[in-house]
């Protein structure tokens, strides 16, 4: 009988809770964009005014990096579930992650206002 070690698959409890309170903390934030709607006026200026506090410009940034890393477990368990080839699955997983530091960093300039 052949002992095999699933552990470089990284499943287990860990990536189990890291999704479930990401998606936790985007629904938070979701119900919270939801009444930030229905409370403001329809106007630039007030929702400028809104997201110009830090407390809202934090929670968004925080739900963001939920966001990545919400996507990353899900990407991640995508791609060792469905490509068998390890040279393509590695370019993939390269890919994605540079795709979403590329996304977090972007996040930063825009929620923070960094030129």
């Amino acid at each position: 009988m052949i002992d095999r070690k699933l552990t470089g698959a990284h499943y287990g409890l860990r990536d189990w809770a890291a999704q479930r309170i990401t998606a936790v903390l985007m629904l938070i934030y979701t119900i919270f964009l939801v009444v930030a709607i229905i409370l403001l006026p329809d106007n630039y200026q007030e929702w400028q005014a809104f997201f110009s506090h830090t407390w809202v410009r934090l929670i968004t940034q925080i739900t963001v990096i939920a966001l990545v890393m919400h996507a990353w477990v899900g990407i991640r368990d995508i791609w060792m579930d469905y490509v068998k080839p390890a040279g393509l699955r590695l370019f993939l997983h390269v890919a994605t992650i540079v795709w979403l530091v590329g996304c977090l960093i972007y996040s930063i300039k825009v929620i923070w206002g960094l030129a």
